[in-house]
């Protein structure tokens, strides 16, 4: 028998309303040894990962490309005359946009999938990035409005891919396949920030745009053709690795006829582990998001770097939170499956003490005396936020795996608002470009984590909740959700 038959029979499985089958193989995770590929979870991820590059590739290009777009150099005039206030309102007009999806995204992924509304996000925000250069040649306006289209469409891809996880990573698994997804942004950063600065330089400013768009659009292409939204659906998937998806996930034949899952909105809102989740996500965003827009900038102004070495050593601290986030994507996972911490005392530890490093590191910057204590220490506190993502950045998982992709839209929403706000504030503060200034921008983010982590660790849970709990009604033959308010 074929892997497709097989899959047709545990389909059929899963199509029934009878209790007494089983499986007749044991449901147990078939071992593939350094062939990850054998796995397709692993696949689904590893896209995942290239799709997130994708995206922070498409979103960071411009805190790079506006340095050549606005400075001169080798004699020739900057071809914009942007101030640093206008610049400021360009490099949060993503955010604009991006703010305004993630909700949406959570909802479309519960309705029609996770892997098209990732997909079509990514694929459509490449093909806007295609179109800036001759946009932005036209009008500063037309610029803005193509970088609030850009994103909507990649606002939905925080959520979309939490839809994702709920049907293909087991709990044992869950840190360190979404960790490992998730740190692809930090490389896209990473390659973002150390090439596009040689391509602006060498090839000039436009050439940042259709390399990262043109990438998009073949990554979108190869989404479509490999991926598919449920593990049952994957004609290459193997028996063994379906049968033990679906037994570590707890899914069964009434739960998979639900079409759509009712969310119960009341109780999201009341929940304090949720908003504790909210908490930590506004705090590291606002860090996160002023050196990713800012950190070229700093350099500049106050390290008096060329671009192309600013944009080597702006990658420096996000490819260090790369490697941070896979390490302690694994550590949390092994503390748990071990039970050497619960799962709440590991999302509390790694996004308390990812916050203090990050406090304490980016105080530490804005006091240097030279360039090289600034770069280590912004390194430093940019790279250990990878330990936050196998704290909070997983927790909607735990706490309630069915409404995880709203949780995670509501908080990406909130979430947005420093990436609105913190270019806008630092573009008022830093007029000058001195240390001085630049120093006030560094004290306002350790303040914001300090706050995060008071919240986070009062309030933060990693057990799921009563509401989030599935109740089965033998009448209806379907699980229902004790706290159903409204469908999304």
């Amino acid at each position: 028998m074929d892997t497709k038959e097989k899959n047709v029979q545990i389909k059929k499985y899963y199509s029934t309303d009878s209790e007494k089958k089983k499986f007749p193989e044991e449901e147990i995770d078939e071992a593939v040894g350094l062939k990850f590929w054998k796995k397709r979870r692993n696949v689904v991820a590893m896209l995942a990962f290239f799709g997130f590059f994708i995206s922070y590739l498409l979103r960071v290009n411009l805190s790079i490309a506006i340095v050549a777009m606005t400075t001169s150099s080798f004699g020739n005039k900057a071809e914009f005359n942007w101030d640093s206030k206008l610049q400021g309102f360009i490099l949060s007009s993503f955010f604009y946009g991006y703010l305004s999806t993630q909700l949406l995204g959570g909802c479309l992924s519960a309705r029609i999938g996770g892997k098209k509304v990732f997909g079509i996000g990514l694929g459509v925000t490449a093909l806007l990035t295609f179109m800036t250069p001759p946009l932005t040649r036209m009008s500063v306006y037309l610029l803005i409005s193509l970088r609030i289209a850009e994103g909507i469409f990649e606002g939905v891809t925080y959520p979309a891919i939490q839809s994702m996880w709920a049907n293909w990573i087991p709990p044992a698994e869950r840190s360190q396949l979404s960790a490992f997804a998730v740190s692809g942004s930090t490389f896209g950063a990473v390659f973002s920030m150390s090439t596009c600065g040689i391509m602006a330089e060498r090839l000039g400013w436009p050439s940042v745009f259709y390399i990262s768009g043109a990438l998009g659009l073949i990554w979108f292409t190869l989404w479509c053709y490999i991926v598919t939204d449920k593990p049952e659906n994957d004609p290459h998937i193997s028996q063994s690795e379906l049968n033990y998806i679906k037994k570590s996930l707890g899914h069964n034949s009434d739960l998979q006829k639900l079409e759509k899952i009712s969310h119960p909105w009341k109780s999201v809102f009341k929940s304090l582990p949720v908003w504790a989740i909210f908490a930590a996500g506004l705090s590291e965003a606002w860090g996160f998001y002023t050196l990713l827009t800012q950190l070229p900038k700093f350099m500049n102004d106050v390290l008096s770097m060329k671009l192309e070495n600013t944009g080597l050593l702006s990658a420096v601290p996000y490819l260090i939170l790369s490697i941070v986030a896979l390490f302690f994507g694994h550590t949390a996972d092994y503390l748990r499956s071990r039970k050497i911490l619960t799962t709440t005392n590991v999302r509390k530890l790694f996004t308390c003490s990812a916050f203090l490093s990050q406090t304490i590191f980016m105080i530490l910057a804005g006091f240097s005396s030279t360039s090289t204590s600034a770069i280590i220490c912004l390194s430093v506190a940019v790279g250990l936020g990878g330990i936050a993502w196998s704290g909070f950045g997983v927790n909607p998982l735990d706490i309630a795996p069915q409404h995880a992709c709203i949780i995670i839209g509501i908080g990406n929403t909130i979430g947005t608002l420093p990436g609105i706000f913190s270019p806008i504030v630092t573009g008022y503060i830093v007029t000058n470009g001195t240390a001085s200034e630049w120093r006030i921008v560094f004290m306002i983010a350790g303040a914001v984590y300090l706050i995060g982590i008071i919240v986070y660790g009062l309030c933060a849970s990693g057990e799921q909740q009563k509401w989030a709990l599935e109740k089965k009604n033998d009448d209806l033959k379907a699980y229902t959700n004790q706290a159903l308010d409204l469908p999304c």
